[in-house]
């Protein structure tokens, strides 16, 4: 099926108001230099709930997910086309700040990123930087962090401890709690838990659900299971042939993705036929 004729199947319809959506994505195109990479991704992204971007590997999840913070933008030669809405308003509009952005839509990478100071001096980075400059305010923003992150108990006693001298676990649990501390609206998760032990992964999904009610969360996996287990919605990204710009196959709730997906390719990826 080429590019141009593919259609995406919705077993949740789409939205026709874009102020109801997170996101509200129409016909985007994303190209590496010459390189078109994603070709019509529409896609609404719904508040107060997990969605998960799943796929083969190369197959466009992350490109996608970091056109949603404009990450793609501090690669060069890149170009994006379509239309992309946070709350309604396009994120690719002339008077956006790309910085400002990043702030209200956070990002969590594969591997732990803390930076080499200690657990507290991580956590309030974000906040001195907005201006926050008393030590009670920063106190209770670091404690509160912390706690939203599900990682008080494990290192409140420790705060002065160098961020990169706890476990992996613990470092991406502190990851989240730095980019919880500047209240994002949106957070995104690229494959949060492929580089940290089993326990951490539950802990992570824990604070998934816990936080969702407050942060629209964003994240891509490749592990059916988890996808399965932690996310309201499903949207299945595919390359079917290289060279060609990878495709939006199906979207909707993870519930019909996972039991009664529309489209053959859905079912044969989520079974293990292929991927």
């Amino acid at each position: 099926m080429s590019a141009s004729t593919h259609q995406t199947k919705y077993s949740t319809p789409l939205q026709t108001d874009p102020l109801v959506t997170s996101y509200y994505v129409r016909n985007l195109e994303f190209w590496y230099g010459d390189f078109n990479a994603l070709t019509n991704i529409s896609l609404d992204v719904m508040p107060s709930a997990i969605t998960a971007f799943i796929g083969p590997s190369g197959c466009g999840k992350s490109t996608f997910l970091r056109c949603m913070n404009r990450m793609n933008d501090l690669i060069p030669d890149t170009k994006v086309g379509g239309d992309m809405l946070l709350k309604g308003a396009d994120i690719y509009s002339s008077g956006v700040d790309p910085v400002d952005l990043r702030r209200r839509v956070g990002m969590i990478f594969q591997q732990p990123n803390p930076f080499p100071q200690s657990i507290y001096d991580n956590v309030a980075y974000g906040p001195r930087l907005q201006g926050v400059k008393k030590k009670s305010d920063l106190d209770d923003i670091v404690e509160d962090s912390l706690k939203r992150a599900n990682l008080w108990k494990e290192v409140s006693g420790i705060l002065d401890k160098n961020g990169l001298a706890i476990s992996g676990g613990q470092q991406q649990c502190l990851c989240i709690a730095r980019v919880l501390a500047v209240q994002p609206e949106v957070l995104l998760m690229d494959e949060p838990c492929s580089a940290i032990d089993p326990t951490s992964v539950q802990k992570i999904e824990d604070l998934m659900a816990e936080i969702k009610d407050e942060v629209t969360i964003i994240i891509v996996t490749h592990n059916m299971q988890q996808a399965a287990r932690v996310s309201d919605y499903t949207s299945f990204f595919l390359q079917e042939v290289a060279g060609e710009p990878a495709v939006l196959v199906e979207s909707g709730k993870t519930s019909d993705i996972f039991t009664a997906p529309i489209d053959k390719r859905t079912e044969d990826y989520i079974t293990g036929r292929f991927g």
